[in-house]
């Protein structure tokens, strides 16, 4: 299924051999995973210490910064 995928960026050049692009693949995904797993540390912490707020005013706060309009 990936095959294709890890062709095409081995073509670019960008990578010296097909593997490469797998294990950069995993980098990213372990990255990823490790950035989730902190971010959620994080909320729990804020949660420990009392940083918390409404659900309703955190959503009004993330629609009035990205313009998005409230609907039911």
């Amino acid at each position: 299924e990936f095959e294709p995928f890890v062709e095409q960026e081995f073509a670019t050049g960008r990578y010296a051999t097909r593997a490469e692009v797998v294990v950069q693949a995993l980098r990213w995904l372990h990255e990823e995973r490790q950035e989730a797993v902190l971010g959620i540390k994080q909320g729990l912490d804020d949660v420990a210490a009392g940083r918390t707020q409404p659900a309703a005013e955190a959503f009004a706060e993330i629609r009035k910064e990205f313009g998005v309009p409230f609907r039911i």
